[in-house]
């Protein structure tokens, strides 16, 4: 198997667990150096050090744990990432979210200000900062790769804030693409379907059961479904490709 990021150095929020953590895992063993970065310090390095036994390296992969909402967090991370690797990162994924269900009617402001701050101006700030580095150093074949997902497109009951998130991550996307394309970077996006992930888990059996009933593969996505899609849009495969958006959903809402 040919190792299609070798000697890239890749940046991943939201990489402690999920979807996130399956992209650290299979961009490490393409030959990534891997930056893992999440809100939860513990997951982050649990990540790191799975990385470090896939690898047989200990020395190529890190940790950060970092509110991603937070401006001034996320610039200082770029600039440690910068001085750990010494070059800035060749790839970003921005796979961090996060949840906060009820239904439009009742949901308080505290909870559709929090989604968007981490699903919508987190995936900013990140993609803001690594562009701003990637630009300066002139980084040739840069790749973003964002998480949205399928809700962003057909809403979902009782998500409002997360579909609007997601929403605005697809459209962000599409700018940012025909920004930073004269500057030879690539930005595309990924529209996960229903992935058994930590956030999954907290839906009731019932309602993963109906979705499992329409969607035509006949399963819920497994996190490596996504990561094996970032992968490819992350690599020099995707050369061509850019302001793209791709469902991984079993065909769901196709």
């Amino acid at each position: 198997m040919a190792a299609k990021l070798a000697g890239k150095v890749a940046l991943v929020t939201g990489g402690g667990s999920g979807i996130g953590r399956a992209v650290c895992q299979l961009f490490a063993k393409h030959g990534a150096k891997v930056a893992v970065v999440d809100v939860n310090p513990k997951s982050a390095e649990e990540t790191a050090q799975s990385l470090a036994q896939i690898t047989n390296d200990t020395g190529s992969h890190s940790s950060y744990a970092v509110d991603i909402s937070n401006h001034g967090a996320v610039v200082d991370l770029v600039k440690n990432i910068g001085e750990v690797y010494k070059a800035v990162p060749d790839v970003l994924v921005n796979s961090a979210g996060i949840t906060n269900d009820d239904f439009m009617l009742k949901m308080e402001e505290s909870k559709f200000d929090n989604v968007i701050a981490v699903n919508l101006k987190g995936t900013f700030l990140m993609t803001q900062a690594v562009s701003q580095a990637m630009t300066q150093a002139q980084t040739q074949n840069g790749a973003i790769v964002n998480i949205a997902s399928i809700v962003g497109k057909v809403g979902n009951l009782g998500q409002c804030n997360y579909s609007a998130s997601k929403a605005g991550v697809e459209g962000f996307t599409r700018t940012v693409a025909k920004e930073l394309a004269k500057f030879g970077i690539r930005c595309n996006v990924v529209l996960p379907g229903f992935i058994a992930t930590p956030m999954t888990a907290a839906v009731p059996d019932k309602v993963i059961e109906k979705f499992q009933g329409i969607i035509p593969l006949g399963r819920l996505g497994e996190p490596e479904d996504i990561a094996d899609v970032c992968l490819f849009l992350a690599s020099d495969q995707s050369s061509y490709i850019t302001g793209a958006s791709i469902e991984v959903t079993g065909g769901l809402y196709m």
